[in-house]
């Protein structure tokens, strides 16, 4: 399974950003896929999630800001950031839940990406 992020950047403050999760050797969605954050410092966060009936969930932090969506024919993870502020400023991490051979979903031996950096200056 691989995990391929893509898209980030440097922008400036209320500019907008997207980013892109590319799967490979993973039934897409099957067990739910989210985009976390890290900053320096600090420990990673979630930002966005999408469960696999395609329910997703935004932090407080972004609501109204960022969007996260599927597109499951391109077995890809879209995040939407517009608006974007300083304290976005980190590197972004794809999450894909592992399915097991058991047809159960394991958080805890989740696939992972290399992650893409985010730097939002003021």
């Amino acid at each position: 399974v691989k995990l391929v992020e893509s898209g980030g950047g440097s922008v400036e403050a209320g500019g907008s950003l997207r980013l892109s999760c590319r799967t490979s050797g993973y039934r897409f969605n099957r067990c739910g896929m989210a985009w976390y954050r890290q900053t320096p410092g600090k420990e990673r966060e979630l930002v966005a999630k999408i469960s696999s009936e395609g329910v997703t969930t935004v932090a407080d932090s972004v609501k109204g800001r960022f969007a996260l969506s599927a597109d499951n024919a391109r077995d890809t993870l879209y995040l939407q950031m517009n608006n974007l502020k300083p304290e976005d400023t980190g590197v972004y991490y794809c999450k894909a839940v592992r399915r097991t051979p058991f047809n159960t979903c394991s958080e805890e031996t989740s696939y992972w990406g290399q992650g893409t950096q985010v730097t939002v200056s003021s």
